[in-house]
């Protein structure tokens, strides 16, 4: 998911790496926090694969200042990222939210509804963090405060979500 939030961002506007790290670091907040050691590296790699460019310009007090941005093959691979995401991607909220960040560079309304159908699907199905046996319980089962409150939380959010999916989809045509 750092690799494309690095291509969203920059496909937005050429940048710089501590306001890209900025930027990355909002989106994610506190669940995924961009450490320099792990941004610069997947920045090498995605220059190395010639999906961004380096250029220098000088900077505003002495050092100077690199500016990344997307070439044409980097604009590309976004598309095909953000229209061909991995199941984790549409499951796993996180990832789900960062792709959902870039949806819209998905010029393709089609494309952009089957990622929404996908995550559609994933949450139209029946699910719980608790179980009994292969059942999965509601809130109003648990004697637990908390893992009620964790129930109703989820319910809520997940209702929220398939009313905006479904919206959506019908505003894109699917």
């Amino acid at each position: 998911m750092l690799e494309l939030s690095i291509l969203g961002f920059l496909y937005d506007a050429p940048l710089h790496g501590y306001e890209l790290r900025k930027r990355i670091t909002a989106l994610t907040g506190h669940v995924r926090p961009v450490a320099e050691s792990t941004l610069y590296p997947a920045i090498k790699r995605l220059e190395n694969a010639g999906l961004l460019v380096r250029t220098t310009e000088p900077g505003a007090a002495a050092a100077p200042r690199h500016v990344l941005s997307l070439t044409e093959e980097g604009r590309r691979e976004l598309r095909r990222r953000l229209a061909e995401p991995g199941d984790r991607d549409v499951t796993d909220e996180n990832r789900w939210f960062t792709l959902l960040a870039f949806l819209r560079h998905l010029d393709d309304a089609e494309a952009q509804a089957a990622v929404l159908r996908r995550r559609l699907s994933f949450l139209e199905e029946p699910a719980s963090f608790f179980y009994d046996g292969d059942r999965p319980l509601r809130a109003e089962e648990l004697d637990d405060p908390f893992r009620q409150g964790m129930l109703t939380i989820a319910r809520a959010t997940s209702r929220a979500e398939l009313t905006w999916l479904r919206d959506t989809l019908r505003s894109l045509g699917g």
